[in-house]
């Protein structure tokens, strides 16, 4: 099995829609230039979502409008309904996402319908993209847990990963939205997912609020996972533990995936710089153990 890991980093989307400050046009637009430029190549650029909800994304755009894409990097988008997809295609780009969930009580809370609505809410997005030539990817929230519900079950997960996948969704991202699963219960959710769909159009988006993102990700390594969610500096704070962490850091993904023989193509010099700068930006520490550990270790030695 391949050696090589793809990183989807999350940061300018998901990372940015949790965080409370709100930073301007030019300032996303260079942390997209930067992670690309840092040898990432899936940033995701913005969300084709109601400003009413997530004011973070207002500007996606004019954020389209305005970044230096980089020779096979994709820029992808959130969009969850025709309206959303229509606003992505005038941006040009060549990737967007649906999000749907596990939990019936969190797709209800997050997006006001049902896990059945919510499929065909998505079905005329993947649809007008298939016909358009653009790729789709699908995100599964609740996977481990929910904030509503606790334990979610496996059938559930199954279910709508199956489902989006068979619609024409190329890829799908299963998150762990509150961060609570351990290691034994992402190994055994792969390998049940798995079973319906292709462990190689499987993605983990694993949040570190109790700290187990990245034993998470190692154990879905091993049942054959080669593509991760992650956000630098780990952008994005857990909206339902307040103080906790949400997403994981992309530097400390990966520094373990390198140490562990892995092969990411990232500049992870570069990726500090980033998030060292991405946090001055918010006002914020890095929420990474590694850039402040390679922080520390700079300043000691100064």
């Amino acid at each position: 099995m391949s050696n090589h890991v793809n990183i989807v980093e999350v940061g300018p989307r998901d990372g940015l829609q949790n965080e409370k400050q709100t930073i301007d046009v030019a300032t996303k637009v260079a942390l997209i230039e930067q992670l690309a430029d840092a040898g990432l190549k899936t940033v995701e650029a913005g969300a084709f979502v109601s400003p009413k909800w997530v004011p973070q994304m207002a500007a996606s755009d004019d954020v389209l409008a305005t970044i230096k894409r980089a020779p096979g990097v994709s820029y992808p988008v959130l969009t969850p309904n025709m309206r959303g997809y229509e606003g992505a295609r005038a941006g040009k780009v060549d990737t967007v996402a649906v999000f749907g969930a596990a939990s019936e009580s969190f797709s209800k809370k997050n997006i006001n319908a049902s896990i059945a609505e919510s499929l065909e809410r998505f079905k005329p997005v993947i649809e007008a993209a298939k016909t358009d030539g653009v790729r789709v990817r699908g995100y599964v929230s609740c996977v481990l847990g929910c904030p509503y519900e606790g334990k979610v079950p496996l059938d559930n997960v199954m279910r709508v990963s199956k489902a989006l996948f068979e619609m024409g969704c190329y890829e799908i991202s299963l998150g762990d939205t509150i961060g609570v699963g351990a290691a034994g219960e992402a190994r055994a959710m792969i390998r049940a997912v798995a079973s319906e769909v292709p462990v190689t159009a499987l993605s983990g988006h694993f949040h570190d609020t109790y700290g187990q993102a990245l034993t998470n990700i190692f154990a879905a390594l091993e049942e054959g996972v080669r593509t991760f969610d992650s956000s630098v500096s780990g952008l994005g704070g857990c909206p339902y533990a307040p103080g906790a962490s949400g997403n994981v850091a992309t530097e400390d993904v990966i520094y373990m995936l390198e140490r562990s023989g892995f092969d990411t193509g990232a500049d992870l010099n570069a990726l500090i710089r980033t998030s060292v700068w991405v946090s001055e930006k918010l006002g914020r520490h890095p929420a990474s153990k590694v850039t402040n550990a390679k922080t520390a270790a700079t300043i000691q030695k100064m």
